[in-house]
């Protein structure tokens, strides 16, 4: 008979993706990566894909017609469900506006391995801290089929999990993150190390 702690660690090397979605500066690749850190600290491998560096090498070319930008996470997607396929923890952070497109994505993975992360940050708190200067632009008409100004962000529906970045540190929301999997057996309560249980 397998024991329990050997069907444990059978799910803890099985693969898992988070995907973080919202606003423009809404905080998801700073806490993409707190969390991304966390996990190697621990001795897992992390695969990080975040949308701006995907759409230098992977997209490249392709504009931001919803066509293109649904393509563009269709194949963050695809590489995505690659690794988990292949026991890999991977971390995406991508704005992903719409939701027929992010559900696309849920559904390329085995049920219970994909994470969504809401990162519900307040258009205007993204707009104070524009650090690309891109909502400025939007606002000028200089930039036109953004997101959250002249282009709709579809709020997800079914998230596991929604972060509130004004009132959390990027740290604080990757433990909370970082515990929800613990809570569903998707990584070792390990993880959470001793002398990182008092952040």
């Amino acid at each position: 008979m397998v024991s329990v702690r050997s069907e444990l660690l059978n799910r803890y090397s099985q693969g898992v993706c988070i995907w973080f979605t919202g606003l423009s500066a809404s905080g998801k690749s700073t806490t993409a990566a707190a969390l991304a850190r966390i996990v190697l600290e621990q001795g897992r491998r992390v695969t990080m894909l975040d949308g701006d560096v995907v759409r230098t090498h992977l997209s490249k070319g392709l504009g931001f017609s919803k066509e293109d930008r649904d393509l563009n996470i269709r194949r963050i997607g695809f590489v995505a469900s690659e690794i988990v396929r292949h026991g890999g923890f991977v971390v995406c952070a991508a704005i992903s506006p719409y939701r027929a497109i992010r559900d696309e994505v849920r559904a390329m993975m085995e049920e219970g391995r994909f994470i969504e992360v809401y990162v519900a940050t307040p258009l205007q708190v993204c707009e104070q801290r524009d650090p690309k200067g891109l909502y400025a632009k939007a606002r000028q008409g200089l930039v036109t089929g953004f997101t959250g100004i002249d282009d709709p962000y579809e709020t997800p529906l079914q998230a596991e999990i929604t972060l509130d970045t004004v009132a959390n540190s990027e740290e604080e929301n990757a433990f909370l993150i970082l515990d929800h999997l613990i809570q569903r057996s998707l990584v070792d309560s390990d993880m959470r190390a001793p002398s990182l249980k008092a952040l």
